[in-house]
């Protein structure tokens, strides 16, 4: 099976969990959920990537997931680190620390373990325009982290449309599944 996501409108977590539920049937989707409801996942805000490793280790979930989301945080604590100039252990989360962002990337790296994809494509990302606000205040949309994890080698789409339709964690979780990009 492939998988091809468009993100030629929003590339945010609930678009990615959109257009995985869209493959899963309603029976499998809620057994999926009832897994991720049993994960025990505290909610909490996470600060850095320190704390994030040793809650995804405790969670109740197979190890694929597991690895699946301390790789998508581990490239979110690199693109912090690179942004703020410090250490991939010294970095502080702020909103991609929140317990949502991390239970919506288990929900996606869950539903990604269930589908076994052979191949994953997506369109071009959507990011956004305009300022949003944030931790560090008013910032230009993509926010920097989100920028850097987008130079590296993700294509964006040339017309943005108004808002943040890309964020540092979906830009990840991006990153770490697609294998290709193409338009479609």
């Amino acid at each position: 099976m492939q998988l091809y996501f468009d993100f030629t409108e929003s590339a945010r977590r609930e678009v990615i969990v959109a257009q995985l539920r869209e493959h899963i049937p309603d029976s499998e989707w809620a057994s999926l959920m009832t897994d991720v409801m049993r994960a025990h996942m505290p909610k909490k805000h996470h600060h850095g990537i320190v704390e994030v490793r040793e809650t995804i280790s405790k969670l109740a979930v197979s190890q694929a997931v597991k690895d699946h989301m301390s790789a998508v945080y581990e490239i979110l604590a690199q693109a912090e680190a690179q942004v703020h100039g410090c250490g991939v252990d010294e970095t502080h989360f702020h909103e991609v620390g929140n317990w949502e962002a991390l239970l919506n990337t288990m929900i996606i790296c869950q539903a990604v373990v269930q589908l076994h994809p052979s191949y994953i494509m997506a369109t071009p990302v959507q990011t956004g325009s305009g300022k949003i606000e944030c931790a560090h205040g008013l910032m230009d949309i993509p926010a920097p982290a989100t920028a850097a994890i987008l130079a590296d080698g993700i294509p964006v789409c040339e017309e943005k449309l108004e808002g943040e339709l890309c964020t540092p964690t979906s830009a990840a979780i991006i990153k770490h599944f697609v294998q290709e990009f193409r338009t479609f």
